[in-house]
Parts: structure tokens; sequence; C-alpha cells
């Protein structure tokens, strides 16, 4: 049976680690010691659309422990914690090991591949978002599908662990993949800054309007760069940023599924903001911003969002921007 390590767990990682268990693959983890005494016990998995399955117990890997390297390792740590991860993951990585790198953003399986010359790395892109609603209980309460970069060694997996707690696809063009994730992430920061349940920020135009300006500025990015984005979402890329800046009226009934997610689900860039933590900002609105200078196109409402989050970082700003408010600082 194939081996797989799920490196650095927390709610995704945790959520992915119970699909790949409940599979009847083997799966063991590292994780920090606050997840490992949510996991010990096994885990139930829930989605938005009332699928549930519960899985035993995982097998536990600390730094004393020898073992040989693994057919697949998935490393869920987030955009800022990769370089740091590199030295961790080396005992557990073997000739045969195939690297799944699952963070946000652009370009960090760049120091995966560098630091892992000869092993086979590969994009994987996870669009929904996962809450941990009690002890031993993960939901993902948002929609999408994973993708895989595709590869002769991953086709088998992709369909062995392809179901509906987490449908599965593999993709040739992991670049425009993941930039139309990118441009899904773009919300946030904007729930960061608004300090609320994602399904309340969109049902509020001023927040959607922000996040439409955003998504223009992307948009204007990946047509001057010739990528052609996937679908998503029910609605082409192109025509999200209009559907966000319809009326409230108007945008709950055309978006209803847009807004078919679990009311309590905030973004990981919420949860960084609150704990205290670096967020990932420079890896998602700062990617659009760099690959934006090279073509001489302005970003303001994205420079002007860096900013604003590193200014919550830094403690020079708070959480908690209303619609109105947040809108008049991109005007």
């Amino acid at each position: 049976m194939q081996s797989h390590l799920v490196f650095g767990a927390g709610l995704i990682g945790g959520f992915m680690a119970g699909v790949l268990r409940s599979q009847d693959l083997s799966v063991s983890l590292v994780v920090r010691e606050k997840m490992k005494a949510r996991f010990e016990n096994g885990l139930t998995l829930t989605d938005y659309k009332d699928n549930k399955t519960t899985v035993d117990t995982f097998q536990f890997i600390d730094g004393n422990d020898t073992v040989p390297g693994f057919d697949f390792l998935w490393l869920t740590v987030k955009c800022t914690s990769v370089a740091d991860s590199l030295v961790d993951i080396r005992p557990y990585v073997s000739p045969q090991t195939v690297i799944l790198c699952c963070q946000n953003g652009l370009g960090s399986d760049t120091l995966v591949r560098e630091a892992f010359p000869d092993n086979l790395v590969l994009r994987v892109m996870v669009p929904f978002n996962v809450a941990d609603v009690a002890v031993n209980h993960l939901h993902r309460g948002s929609e999408g599908d994973v993708y895989i970069e595709v590869h002769e060694q991953i086709e088998a997996l992709a369909q062995k662990i392809d179901c509906q707690l987490m449908p599965v696809h593999t993709s040739s063009d992991m670049d425009a993949v993941l930039w139309a994730k990118l441009q899904l992430n773009l919300v946030n920061a904007v729930n960061a800054l608004a300090d609320i349940p994602v399904k309340s920020m969109l049902e509020q135009r001023g927040y959607r309007k922000v996040i439409a300006l955003l998504m223009q500025e992307l948009l204007a990015v990946v047509k001057s760069e010739q990528i052609n984005l996937p679908k998503l979402t029910i609605l082409p890329p192109t025509w999200l940023p209009f559907m966000l800046s319809l009326p409230d009226g108007i945008f709950k009934v055309a978006a209803a599924k847009m807004l078919a997610i679990d009311p309590t689900v905030r973004t990981s860039m919420w949860w960084d903001l609150s704990g205290g933590r670096v967020t990932e900002i420079e890896h998602l609105h700062g990617a659009v911003e760099r690959h934006a200078k090279p073509f001489n196109i302005p970003t303001p409402v994205t420079s002007k969002i860096i900013q604003m989050i590193h200014g919550v970082e830094n403690g020079s700003l708070q959480q908690g921007y209303s619609a109105s408010a947040l809108l008049d600082e991109m005007l």
C-alpha cells in the first residue's frame, strides 16, 4: 500500500488527511501538539452539502521518529512557512517521494523544487474553507474542487481520492488554475479587514465592490500575460467583478449559489490576523502587484489592501472596517 504523509496538518491539511484515510490509504501526520490533541481520537468530516464520514486514528510522527521515506508527502503549511519546513521534511523524503505543494498564491513550490531537485514536485490547488466546529470535527464550509498538477504518477491517486467530500481533478495547466484560485483568494484580505464571516461580508455591496476592484486589477495582469483562466465557480472569471458589483437585492438572487456557504466560514487570512500571525498577503495580493509591474499596469487597490493588512500586522491599524469605510479607503 502506498504511504502518505500530511506535513503541517492544520484545518486544510487535517481535512485532506481525513479524506485520504477515508479512502483506505495509509496516512501519517506531522502536526503541532495542539492539532494532534484534536485529531488523535479520529476525525469526523462534514461539508455544507451534508456529506459526512468518520475516520479512525492516524499515525503521528515527530522529529525523533525514524521512518522510511513516504510515497507521497502533502506539504500543507502556509506559504510563509514553506522555507522553514524544507529542513523538517527532509527525513521523510526518499528518492521516490512525490511532494505535493498545497499552498495558496504563486511560486512557493519553487523553493521546494530547489531543495529537492531529484524529486517529483507537483502543485495542488485547494479551493475550499475548513472550520473546526468541535474537537475531532472538521467542516468544509464552501464549494470548489481540488486540482492536482497532472502527471502519470498521480492519475490513479487522483481517481482514488476523488469523492463527494473532496472532488479531485488533474490539470495540465496549473499556472492558469492557480491564477484562477488567486482571483478567488482576493476575498481573503477583505474578509480579514472586515472581521466578519464570509457570507455576511458577501451580502454587503461595499465589500463586494472592493473585491471587484481587486479582481479587475488581477484580470488586467492575466490578460497581459495571455493566461486563459479556467472556471472554478459557476461563473466565468471575467464575469465575477460585474456580479459582485450588483446591488444587494439583485446579487442575492443572481448569486444565490455563491452564498451557499456555511455562515461561520472565515478566510485563512482572518485566522492569521486574529491570531497575531504574519499573513500570506505578499504571496497573494503581492503576486498581483509584482506581475503587474513589467506591464506598467496600475494596481492602486491591490497596493492599498497590502498596506492595510501590514498595518494590522504591525498594530498601526485594527480589523473591523465597515463596508463603506473600506470602500472609501480604496477610492
